[in-house]
């Protein structure tokens, strides 16, 4: 069983790279994704420990010190981290582990993981991608503001990435994910050689 590798898949918010790893993980049982901790507060619906962990900022700096992330960062006012030690011991079992994450959060995952397979969501648009972050509702005009001048300046850094999918067609760029996961994970390999015998 070889261990499973890191992929990182990040890009602007309201990218779409939630319901792109949703269909990658439907497909891919040896793939997991890492839960992220934040500080921020749960919105409607969110579970503790499914979509993220959340815990106090005081707790989260505790822990940062501590060594306990691979890579956090503080976006739009909240902090948000990768545990390091789930992560490891899900290669360790031979799971490729999947991190959804900010393109901040990929440059620092990639300077501590170099083999790490770093993927960029681009949206169609900036303004599709601001159709669809007014679509759900979730930040006020400012935030949104933000998170639309954050887009801009995350969309600059797509050349340092390994690959760039472009959701213009949910089928089409859920496609190309699996596809360049396919290509890249050392347990999708192996089982297919194992298949072959």
């Amino acid at each position: 069983m070889p261990q499973g590798r890191l992929f990182v898949v990040a890009g602007p918010s309201g990218a779409g790279k939630g319901t792109l790893i949703k269909e990658l993980l439907s497909r891919y049982p040896q793939a997991w994704l890492s839960v992220s901790t934040t500080t921020r507060k749960p919105r409607s619906g969110e579970k503790h420990g499914v979509q993220y962990h959340f815990i106090t900022e005081e707790e989260f700096r505790d822990m940062a010190r501590g060594g306990a992330f691979l890579e956090w960062e503080e976006v739009h006012g909240n902090m948000y981290g990768t545990p390091l030690e789930m992560v490891k011991e899900k290669r360790s079992q031979g799971k490729d582990v999947i991190l959804e994450i900010d393109v901040k959060g990929a440059g620092q995952v990639r300077s501590r993981e170099p083999e790490a397979v770093a993927i960029f969501v681009q949206p169609p648009s900036i303004e599709i991608l601001e159709e669809r972050l007014r679509g759900r509702a979730t930040e006020g005009e400012e935030e949104l503001q933000e998170r639309l001048s954050n887009a801009l300046k995350e969309s600059l850094e797509k050349d340092d990435f390994d690959y760039v999918v472009l959701n213009d067609d949910l089928d089409r760029a859920a496609h190309k994910l699996c596809a360049i996961y396919e290509m890249e994970s050392p347990v999708v390999k192996a089982a297919k050689k194992e298949n072959r015998r």
